[in-house]
């Protein structure tokens, strides 16, 4: 991208923003993870920075290595739309899983999930490896995928797994206002 994801701005707030904002309304505890811990001070949350730096996994291990309860959700900084709906639908299936993980037409979006901190060890295994995928540990673990049609009545708009990777996605995104976000509750 060039630049921080985090906070390029759409409709008004930076992504961050609207993530810390959906997070906040759905959880009593919300902190964030980064390699540079420092430009989220703004936040008054907690920070923390990656033990396993370089990749998404590293940062998700980070996360649910300093979660306070058994189950943690997280987000990349690159979903511009997390959806209330979705995240608590998610979390209404953690019953007997390691891992929520919804799928949408391109794959699975393992950085938008649900995951106790049971699946530690096999992430750690995988890190220490010198493997980073944000998925390579699933066959190690219980994981309970969500299909599109099945999350499709709390995506209403459709926008909830939209990232920005590229300057073109965020282009796409940024002159595009989008629908009402919603879905059943």
């Amino acid at each position: 991208m060039g630049r921080d994801k985090a906070f390029l701005e759409v409709e008004g707030k930076t992504i961050i923003e609207r993530i810390v904002e959906v997070f906040s309304a759905n959880f009593s505890r919300v902190a964030l993870v980064g390699s540079r811990p420092d430009r989220f001070a703004s936040y008054s949350l907690p920070v923390h920075p990656d033990i396993y730096t370089g990749s998404a996994l590293g940062g998700l291990y980070t996360g649910l290595y300093h979660a306070e309860t058994p189950y943690a959700f997280v987000s990349s900084c690159d979903l511009p739309y997390p959806n209330s709906g979705v995240l608590r639908y998610l979390c209404s299936l953690r019953e007997g899983y390691d891992a929520v993980v919804p799928s949408t037409p391109h794959g699975m979006e393992p950085l938008f999930a649900l995951y106790s901190k049971s699946c530690l060890p096999a992430i750690k295994a995988l890190l220490d490896r010198g493997e980073c995928c944000a998925y390579g540990y699933y066959p190690d673990i219980k994981v309970r995928h969500v299909l599109p049609a099945e999350l499709a009545p709390f995506d209403l708009g459709g926008n909830a797994f939209i990232n920005v990777n590229t300057p073109e996605q965020y282009a796409a995104v940024a002159d595009t206002p989008q629908p009402p976000r919603g879905g059943r509750s």
